[in-house]
C-alpha cells in the first residue's frame, strides 16, 4: 500500500494524544482517596452529510487520487517549490494592483502562551526574558533588553506553513516526500525543507468565507466543505479561483473560540471535504489555507487508517500535488475589510522563516486592501 508506513506512525500519534487527553481529563476531576483511572475519549461520528451517496469517498478513492492528481515532475524532478512555481513575476504583478487603499491587514496568529487544550501539542510555548547589567542605570553603560522563545511550530494556535517535506509517503518500499524525494532525518529535512522553498512569495489571495456564505458567526465543528460550497462562493463574491492563487478558507473557528473558549480542535474541525481535491487541482491554485486544520475532522473516509484515512487534504496537498497548507490562519481581520468593500480577493505577501532542513514556518503574510 502506498501510505503504510505513515498510516502507523499517524495512528499510533493519535493514540498517545487521545490517551493523553483523557489522563489529563481524569487528572482535573476532584480529588479522592482512591486512584484516578483515565476516561477513554470517545471517537467523534463523522458529519452524516460525508456518508451520504452524492459525498461518500473511501479509503481506496483517496489512494486512487495519490496517482490521479500528482505533481511529480510536473516542474523537473529536482524541484522543491511544487505548486508555488505557479506564482510568476506576471502573476504578482496582477495581485499587487489589487492594493487600492494601502490598507494592511496580519494573518496570522503567533503561539498562545496559555496552555490551552487546543494548544501546545508538540511542545510548551516559553517566553524568557534578559536584561543585560542588573541595578540601577549607571552612566556609560548601555542596558538591553533581550528574549527568548520557544514553541512548536506545529501547535494547534500556531499559525504555520507546512514545508513539502512535512509529509511522506511509501513508495517502492522508500519512505519518501514530495517529487519522490527522500524523507527527513533526526537532523532534519535534506530536501523539501522550508529553505529549499524560496524567500517567500506575494500573490493574490481569495477569501473563502463559508459562515458569511451560509450566515452563520461560525462553521459548527465537524462540517465539511464541499465543491458546490465553493462554487457558491465564487458566484457570492463574483471572482473565479485560478492559477497561482492562494485559497484562505474561513470556518470561524477564532470568533467560535473567542465566543465559547478553546475544544479539542485536532479532533473535531470544520474544513475540507477530500472530494474538493479535484477541483481545486483543476483551478492550479498555488497555497491552501484555513484557520483551521484544513480537514475536516473527522475526515468522513469509509475505511482505511493513517494520513490517507485522517488527514487526505494534508496527504494529497502536501505529498502528492506539493502545494503548501497554511493552518491557523488568523482571517478575522481580512474578513471584516473584504466585507466592508465586498471584494475577497487582496494583494497578499508570505515571508519563510528559512530554518535551515524546517518542516514549517512561521505564517508571516500580510492582506494588503
Amino acid at each position: 500500500m502506498l501510505t503504510r508506513l505513515t498510516r502507523s506512525r499517524a495512528l499510533v500519534c493519535g493514540m498517545v494524544a487521545l490517551a493523553g487527553v483523557a489522563l489529563a481529563a481524569s487528572l482535573a476531576g476532584p480529588a479522592s482517596g482512591q486512584e484516578q483511572k483515565p476516561v477513554p475519549v470517545p471517537p467523534t461520528p463523522p458529519h452524516p452529510s460525508t456518508q451520504e451517496p452524492a459525498h461518500r469517498t473511501t479509503f481506496e478513492q483517496v489512494e486512487a487520487m495519490e496517482r490521479e492528481l500528482s505533481n511529480w515532475g510536473r516542474w523537473g524532478k529536482e524541484d522543491e517549490r511544487g505548486t508555488l512555481n505557479l506564482i510568476t513575476a506576471e502573476k504578482t504583478l496582477q495581485a499587487a494592483r489589487l492594493a487600492k487603499d494601502g490598507v494592511v491587514v496580519s494573518l496570522a496568529r503567533f503561539a498562545s502562551l496559555e496552555k490551552t487544550i487546543d494548544d501546545f501539542n508538540f511542545g510548551e510555548t516559553k517566553h524568557e526574558m534578559w536584561y543585560g547589567v542588573a541595578g540601577p542605570p549607571k552612566p556609560g553603560v548601555t542596558r538591553s533588553a533581550l528574549d527568548t522563545i520557544s514553541y512548536g511550530i506545529h501547535d494547534g494556535t500556531n499559525s504555520h506553513l507546512d514545508a513539502l517535506c512535512h509529509y511522506t509517503l511509501l513508495r517502492d518500499g522508500k519512505v519518501v516526500v514530495y517529487n519522490g524525494h527522500a524523507s527527513a532525518t533526526q537532523k532534519g529535512c535534506g530536501a523539501n525543507g522550508i529553505d529549499r522553498m524560496g524567500p517567500g512569495f506575494a500573490t493574490r489571495a481569495i477569501l473563502v468565507d463559508m459562515p458569511l456564505l451560509k450566515n452563520v458567526e461560525w462553521l459548527d465543528p465537524h462540517t465539511p466543505i464541499y465543491p458546490a460550497d465553493l462554487e457558491a462562493w465564487e458566484k457570492f463574491a463574483n471572482v473565479k479561483i485560478g492559477s497561482g492563487d492562494a485559497v484562505l478558507i474561513r470556518t470561524g473557528r477564532w470568533a467560535m473560540r473567542a465566543a465559547k473558549g478553546p475544544w479539542l480542535h485536532a479532533r473535531e474541525a470544520a474544513g475540507l471535504h477530500v472530494s474538493v481535491m479535484p477541483w481545486l487541482k483543476k483551478r492550479d491554485i498555488a497555497l491552501l489555507g484555513s484557520d483551521s486544520v484544513n480537514d475536516v475532522q473527522p475526515s468522513g473516509v469509509v475505511g482505511g487508517s493513517g494520513e490517507a484515512a485522517n488527514r487526505p487534504i494534508h496527504l494529497l496537498s502536501i505529498a502528492i500535488m506539493g502545494t503548501p497548507l497554511v493552518d491557523n490562519g488568523y482571517f478575522e481581520d481580512a474578513a471584516k475589510e473584504a466585507a466592508a468593500r465586498k471584494s475577497w480577493e487582496f494583494f497578499m505577501t508570505v515571508q519563510h522563516t528559512r530554518l535551515e532542513g524546517g518542516t514549517a514556518s512561521n505564517f508571516n503574510a500580510l492582506g494588503i486592501f
